[in-house]
């Protein structure tokens, strides 16, 4: 059984001047843990976030805030505001686009953006967007758990997921905590607001400690009450190729994606409220992108 701690790599989002984000997931010889296959933590920060129009193949975007409020539009006409302890969850299909704009009045901004890789019997479908407010909790002695994605501790999600899956945000008080996990899944768990131990060994802040199959509890020590993000599914077993905002199977896939969206196409529609503004996409590399690979030591 491997364990292994990613440390998170800073990216702006949207640009040399866009938000700060850290980035854990994918990393090298690591592209997914379950199903879930990119994990940006931005915040806190009074920086606003400010997201034109732009598309996704191939993904569930999954938005959970821990602090402010952000404005989703997409070409499915939705346009909801989320705020802490709410689930936003786009699933793209073939095909969609969104932007992203946080709430002048909200304040601090806090929260985590997540992708989930949609397997092929979903993949090629249409775009669906949910919105739930109201989400399953766990309680249990020194810990609760909001369960936004598949199933914890016996409480599901309403959310829909494709792939066994598990997202929870688990908020421990001070001391050690030993939590039950599904051993046929394989775990991440993000230290969100300061370090803590995990089995034994020190978690910074902002990182993330892949655990791996096999495991039937992970023990966390906090100094003092603290939260923490739970995911997991069982092993991912089809080929990726991601590139820029679109998850594929083939370099061919993600080219046809990239012209169609810069093409107007109406696969990807149009996200009103905008005045037509979208982010155009970045002149793909000059190699062949091909499928990641895990490589775990």
């Amino acid at each position: 059984m491997t364990d292994m701690t990613i440390e998170p790599r800073t990216v702006p989002l949207g640009g040399l001047r866009g938000l700060q984000v850290d980035r854990t997931l994918p990393t090298k010889g690591l592209p997914t843990i379950g199903a879930w296959c990119f994990l940006d933590h931005f915040g806190p920060t009074f920086q606003s976030m400010d997201v034109l129009p732009h598309p996704h193949t191939g993904l569930q975007t999954v938005t959970w805030l821990l602090a402010g409020g952000v404005e989703h539009r997409d070409n499915l006409g939705s346009n909801v505001t989320i705020q802490p302890g709410e689930l936003n969850l786009m699933t793209a299909g073939n095909g969609v686009s969104h932007s992203e704009f946080s709430l002048d009045a909200s304040g601090s901004m806090h929260g985590l953006q997540f992708w989930v890789a949609l397997p092929e019997s979903r993949r090629h479908g249409e775009a669906t967007f949910e919105h739930f407010a109201d989400l399953p909790v766990v309680h249990e002695q020194g810990w609760e758990a909001t369960v936004f994605m598949g199933e914890f501790a016996g409480q599901t999600s309403p959310a829909s997921a494709f792939s066994p899956i598990v997202g929870a945000q688990i908020v421990v008080n001070a001391g050690r905590h030993e939590i039950r996990l599904n051993p046929e899944f394989e775990h991440g768990l993000v230290a969100v607001d300061m370090s803590v131990d995990v089995n034994g060994e020190r978690l910074a802040q902002r990182s993330l400690r892949f655990i791996d199959v096999g495991a039937e509890s992970v023990v966390i020590d906090a100094p003092v009450r603290t939260t923490v993000v739970l995911i997991g599914g069982e092993p991912w077993d089809e080929p990726l190729v991601m590139w820029w905002n679109f998850v594929a199977r083939t370099h061919a896939e993600i080219e046809e994606a990239r012209s169609d969206w810069e093409a107007g196409d109406q696969r990807f529609g149009t996200v009103d409220g905008h005045g037509g503004k979208v982010i155009p996409a970045p002149p793909l590399p000059p190699v062949i992108l091909k499928p990641r690979v895990r490589r775990l030591p």
